[in-house]
């Protein structure tokens, strides 16, 4: 499945492929919000939960640029 393919899926189908299908990379906090980050194929998804709530607010993918940035360790200045 590549990513236009995936885009066109509505938003249960998407949870559907990503938990199913997807391979788990990582997750990252901010605040009240937690990114997991997984890969599908040839790109990316993000799955944006509020976890207070435990309740799915987002679902994105990409193939690179900013968003991955939130996974690396780098700092954001030297």
């Amino acid at each position: 499945m590549g990513i236009y393919e995936f885009n066109s899926l509505s938003d249960h189908d998407k949870y559907d492929t990503v938990f199913t299908n997807g391979q788990f990379v990582d997750s990252v906090k901010d605040g009240r919000i937690t990114y997991a980050l997984y890969s599908l194929s040839y790109f990316w998804v993000e799955v944006m939960y509020d976890s207070p709530m435990n309740k799915i607010l987002e679902i994105g993918s990409f193939v690179e640029g900013g968003s991955l940035d939130r996974y690396s360790n780098v700092p954001k200045s030297f």
